[in-house]
């Protein structure tokens, strides 16, 4: 059973006296910053000059470049994406680290697929808040949290597991938990579960199904509304309950159409091609076409990206969310 670890769990604050630098002020940077802010700590933020660099100094504080913040910083949680992780390392942190300091992470991908190597004086360790930076923030404020994650790669210190613990504690995530793991199970995990199942899995699906009913002869109105919309209201009840929940609310008709007719859609076929998913991710295959694809400036990414844009179902739903603007409406 997973060790899940509480605020009465963090015995003593880590990262008391030290500056944190906040690499980064987009969706996870700004929630990092202003709730460990708002828990007492000294955070800066290391990041260009451009937008974020400007929200950040509205927002109350230091902005310095990335080089110099990590010069001044003890602790330096790297929340740029991924794909720029590797060369803002090995450009403006590296040469400025110094023995004893904590690089943090809040996904291991960059250090378990070897694209940064840190040196062998400082320790490295992971907090993943298991939600976007938005909710973190907005949790936080509400006196509840996010859960997360925390894992320690390296401990040269020997004080490592308390920091990533503090850490934790400095967002608020173990407010309602932490949970334990290591930089690969997260890693892998979490690249799953977006390609097979949460992003890759449900677009292809609900794709299939718009599809399905579109040839058949249904209004492509009918169709979004019946495979797309209606999804969030089946994610809610999942979400709040379980598959129980969900299935205790939905139709008798529903639920017994759930029984006879997933496993026909979702087959042994389909799991063989969900763990050829997970092989990609665990041998490298999938880290390494995405860097090669970045130094190639994301060739393929972007046009699988603009084909995926210019998919029927979604004309369809940007005209049918005219109609709903609660649908809309912004957090």
């Amino acid at each position: 059973m997973v060790k899940v670890y509480y605020e009465n769990n963090v015995d003593q604050d880590a990262l008391a006296d030290k500056t944190i630098t906040i690499v980064g002020y987009g969706s996870q940077g700004h929630a990092h910053a202003q709730n460990l802010r708002d828990t007492g700590h000294n955070v800066i933020i290391g990041i260009r000059e451009g937008k974020s660099a400007i929200a950040a100094r509205e927002d109350g504080f230091t902005v310095k470049s990335v080089a110099e913040a990590t010069k001044e910083s003890e602790v330096i949680m790297i929340l740029a994406p991924d794909e720029i992780q590797g060369i803002l390392y090995d450009n403006e942190i590296a040469p400025n680290l110094t023995a004893g300091n904590a690089l943090a992470f809040a996904h291991g991908f960059n250090i378990h697929f070897n694209v940064i190597t840190p040196p062998t004086d400082v320790d490295i360790f992971l907090v993943a808040p298991k939600g976007p930076g938005h909710l973190v923030r907005r949790t936080f404020t509400e006196g509840f949290a996010v859960p997360a994650l925390f894992a320690v790669y390296q401990d040269a210190t020997g004080k490592a597991k308390d920091l990533a613990l503090s850490y934790a504690k400095g967002i608020g995530a173990t407010r309602v938990g932490v949970l334990e793991t290591t930089f690969r199970e997260e890693t892998e995990t979490d690249l799953f579960g977006e390609q097979a199942v949460l992003c890759g899995g449900l677009t292809s699906m609900i794709e299939a199904g718009f599809e399905t009913l579109v040839e058949a002869g249904y209004q492509p109105e009918l169709a979004y509304f019946e495979v797309c919309h209606e999804m969030k209201l089946i994610i809610d009840l999942i979400y709040e309950g379980g598959f129980s929940k969900m299935r205790h609310s939905i139709s008798n008709t529903a639920e017994y159409g759930d029984y006879v007719s997933g496993p026909r859609v979702i087959t042994a076929e389909t799991k063989k091609h969900m763990k050829e998913v997970l092989t990609d991710i665990q041998n490298g295959k999938f880290a390494k076409g995405f860097i090669k694809d970045n130094k190639a400036d994301f060739f393929a990414f972007n046009k699988m990206r603009k084909e995926n844009a210019g998919h029927q179902i979604e004309q369809v739903g940007k005209e049918l969310r005219k109609m709903m603007p609660f649908v809309t409406k912004k957090d």
